[in-house]
């Protein structure tokens, strides 16, 4: 029985489906593969929709069988894209009636390209999109990649289920917050869930920046996210500041198993230390709560006026 003074939502939410294992070694083959899937049907997002400062055009948003699009507008029309991590398929709707879908399955980067355009021209959806990936290293056109083709259903699944976890936290932490903030989205470049606050000030212009990284941090933010394995060597959750303010580095966060990585220069906390606490959605919150209020504190955001009264632990006077 949940605690009487817990929510019914958190208490589900701490359910141990809910936040299943993830080791990277047994399914970096399917996550590399996704991460190109996924890159090739947010490229279409990009084309299509106006641009948003910040890029929040861009991303994937989690939804009740996998990520979706959002609605797409389209020559007077709309559709919508969605990852199916239920049945393990990529559905298109449109709302002139159309609903194709096209199996997720063990197959190339290449074909699934192919197929994914055949199906958007047999919708009567016309769109070009850049080959190349983006944010990784030696990238291989979507047309030419046949070097990544696996899909295990089951981590595919797993992988979905942390988002739908994480995605409830992270909103609950964005709550919270009264000024400018990013909504919770999936970033398809970096294969990331993220939240960003925002001081409200401009940030200094990055030295030699390109024009993306330019606009991503044209103001200053405090940013927590979820990587299923990128960088480190596993899942984990990351927080840092940007501007960095000096001090944060050394600050003390919680829990305990959070430290800061001096190469990433983010705080990280291990998805498996999150699963493994008696409140995996407690020790995430408190992740998110306490490496802001260290950052925010040190770069001295008006948290009087951007944050709520009631979930401030260290708010000056």
């Amino acid at each position: 029985m949940p605690d009487r003074n817990e929510s019914p939502k958190t208490a589900m939410s701490d359910l141990p489906d809910c936040w299943p294992p993830l080791p990277l070694a047994s399914w970096k083959d399917t996550y590399a593969t996704l991460h190109m899937w996924t890159q090739i049907v947010g490229k279409v997002r990009l084309a299509l929709t106006p641009r948003v400062n910040h890029w929040w055009n861009v991303p994937l948003y989690v939804c009740a069988r996998g990520l979706t699009t959002t609605a797409i507008p389209y020559a007077g029309r709309t559709f919508e894209l969605r990852f199916d991590f239920v049945n393990h398929e990529l559905v298109l709707q449109t709302n002139d009636g159309q609903v194709k879908s096209l199996p997720l399955f063990p197959r190339s980067v290449a074909d699934f390209y192919q197929a994914f355009m055949s199906m958007l021209d047999l919708a009567g959806i016309e769109v070009k999109i850049w080959k190349m990936p983006v944010e990784i290293p030696d990238p291989i056109p979507f047309d030419q990649d046949r070097v990544h083709a696996s899909y295990d259903p089951e981590y595919a699944r797993r992988f979905w289920q942390i988002l739908v976890s994480v995605d409830r936290v992270f909103q609950e932490f964005r709550s919270r917050f009264l000024g400018k903030s990013s909504p919770v989205h999936f970033f398809w470049g970096s294969f990331d869930h993220a939240v960003t606050r925002f001081s409200g000030r401009p940030a200094p212009e990055r030295s030699g920046a390109d024009s993306i990284t330019r606009e991503a941090y044209s103001h200053e933010v405090s940013s927590v996210g979820f990587w299923p394995g990128a960088g480190i060597e596993g899942p984990a959750f990351y927080s840092y500041m940007a501007p960095e303010p000096p001090g944060f580095r050394e600050s003390r966060v919680r829990p305990d198993a959070a430290t800061y990585h001096p190469q990433l220069n983010e705080f990280i906390l291990m998805y498996d230390d999150v699963r493994g606490a008696t409140s995996p959605c407690a020790a995430l919150l408190d992740f998110c709560q306490s490496t802001y209020e260290a950052g925010a504190q040190l770069a001295h955001w008006d948290r009087q006026a951007l944050e709520k009264p009631s979930h401030s632990s260290a708010r000056t006077a």
